[in-house]
């Protein structure tokens, strides 16, 4: 199985901090958030993640510059965007690194800790029809998030991106394995830029399933949930 890493955005939100570093590369612990998730990837020899692609486009030379420098460069490939294709249509773009098979596919300015092993056997494990595991935590700004709700099977049955009046605080991580049927209907939209939140998870709805995040998941979307990240990360989750 391959990764996708979305290292794309602007992170207009953390301003001033990301006047001069991409969001992906604000650091937690004197670490840039990519670097934790690398270590997801590829740190523990039972992770079966071959390769990782990084989407750039914001200050991409930070990022470039810093993969190359990494202990698992060889293992990394970059695809600079001039334009941002949204978070789906960075998919079909790089259809070919997928080689056909399930990919796992998570934004890069995130925060968590959680199983690999566990995440990608939960996929394996879906029923027939899932085309989709997509993981799940409970937020305290539902507001900010998408909100999903589940049935007694963990089947996703709504999908509702930043609601207005959130049913739950049951919410989308924004990590994902996806079955390389998906990225046809990523090519039927016929726009420059697709969102994954937007555009493709509500049609999946009854089609993906929750696989919940009970160690730890943060959306680093403002200042002060990254005070928050550093604060849980420095009592050493």
């Amino acid at each position: 199985m391959n990764a996708l890493l979305l290292a794309g955005g602007f992170g207009s939100r953390l301003k001033p901090i990301t006047n001069t570093i991409p969001k992906c590369m604000v650091p937690i612990n004197g670490r840039p958030l990519i670097d934790y998730w690398l270590e997801i990837l590829f740190e523990y020899p039972e992770n079966p993640i071959n390769r990782a692609l990084i989407n750039t486009h914001y200050l991409p030379e930070i990022v470039t510059t810093y993969i190359q420098n990494c202990k698992w460069r060889s293992l990394i490939s970059i695809s600079y965007e001039e334009r941002l294709l949204g978070t789906a249509g960075t998919i079909s773009k790089n259809r070919d690194f997928f080689e056909g098979k399930s990919f796992l596919v998570a934004h890069a300015d995130n925060l968590s800790k959680f199983n690999l092993d566990s995440f990608i056997h939960a996929h394996a494990a879906r029923m027939p029809k899932v085309e989709i595991t997509a993981m799940s935590f409970i937020t305290d700004a539902p507001h900010s998030c998408g909100i999903l709700e589940i049935d007694e099977n963990n089947l996703i049955t709504s999908y509702t991106e930043k609601p207005e009046h959130p049913s739950s605080n049951l919410a989308n991580g924004a990590v994902y394995i996806f079955e390389p049927s998906v990225i046809a209907f990523i090519d039927s939209f016929q726009k420059h830029e697709v969102d994954i939140g937007r555009d493709i998870l509500p049609h999946y709805a009854g089609k993906m399933q929750a696989y919940h995040n009970s160690i730890y998941h943060r959306d680093i979307g403002t200042p002060e949930s990254l005070r928050l990240a550093r604060r849980d990360f420095n009592s050493n989750l």
